[in-house]
């Protein structure tokens, strides 16, 4: 499991098992909070032009064409399929997104708290972005 530190807008990641310490330093990124839910948090870098995911022990980096693909991969899974479905299939999805690095194991629970987590972002960046349409409307 990994532990994310923003300390002075540096990402690093840190192992915490004991006998396998890794840290990873980013050069210094300015990272602003889009949407925070108990399970994991969506930041936006305006200087990367990119979304940075921190969910089920990853984070991951996203630009806008994954974070769409994300998005409709995550959104498109059939929770009530799965919950109903009477074969002895594992209880897990794979989320995986042609063109992007990034590939998630996800249970039912880890599904649900996904979905949560990618909609109010998307409402967050919505509304963002009606706000900035009003402010810019009112100036002129």
């Amino acid at each position: 499991m990994f532990v994310t530190s923003l300390n002075n807008h540096n990402i690093c990641r840190t192992n915490t098992n004991p006998h396998m310490q890794t840290l990873v330093a980013a050069p210094k990124v300015k990272l602003a909070p889009v949407f925070e839910t108990s399970n994991g948090s969506v930041y936006q870098s305006d200087n990367e032009n990119c979304w940075y995911v921190d969910f089920a022990g990853k984070f991951a980096r996203f630009d806008y064409r994954c974070m769409m693909k994300l998005k409709k991969a995550v959104l498109g899974i059939d929770i009530e399929a799965l919950l109903l479905a009477t074969d002895k299939a594992p209880d897990v999805e794979i989320v995986f997104i042609c063109a992007c690095d990034h590939c998630y194991v996800l249970t039912l629970l880890e599904i649900i708290s996904f979905k949560e987590l990618l909609e109010g972002t998307f409402v967050m960046l919505e509304l963002n972005r009606i706000i900035h349409d009003r402010v810019y409307r009112l100036s002129f």
